[in-house]
């Protein structure tokens, strides 16, 4: 009779023996495949049952958004930055129009001081003339 409540009680103890060494090797398996920091976030999530959000999920979906939101801060400087450049062209194309206006107007001017000596000097000479008669 001793014998049968062997039996019986060694294959309960096999099946615990075996829970007991697939549990230590998931520890093991966790200490090697996570760093220390991430071995807390694994033993909070074995203390909620595994319902709670991982922080290593967390820290990934963070990361993306912080890439997501560089590589976008990226894109509107490079178009503000090429805005800056088109109006800088513009302006310089302004510029250049107002300085061959200005350098044709000088001439324009430059010529109507010479002809207006001209009609000084003509009526200063026909002035002396009539004051001579």
């Amino acid at each position: 009779m001793e014998r049968p409540s062997l039996e019986i009680n060694l294959p309960d103890t096999y099946e615990e023996g075996k829970l007991y060494v697939v549990d230590s090797l998931n520890n093991l398996n966790k200490l090697n495949v996570c760093p220390d920091g991430s071995q807390h976030a694994l033993d909070e999530e074995e203390n909620t049952g595994g319902t709670g959000e991982s922080t290593a999920g967390s820290n990934i979906r963070n990361q993306c958004l912080f890439f997501v939101t560089f590589i976008l801060t990226l894109i509107v400087s490079l178009a503000l930055v090429s805005f800056v450049i088109f109006l800088i062209i513009q302006t310089r194309n302004k510029m250049d129009q107002i300085s061959s206006r200005l350098i044709s107007e000088k001439k324009n001017i430059e010529e109507l001081k010479k002809m207006n000596n001209m009609i000084l000097k003509h009526l200063n000479q026909s002035g002396i003339k009539e004051k001579a008669r």
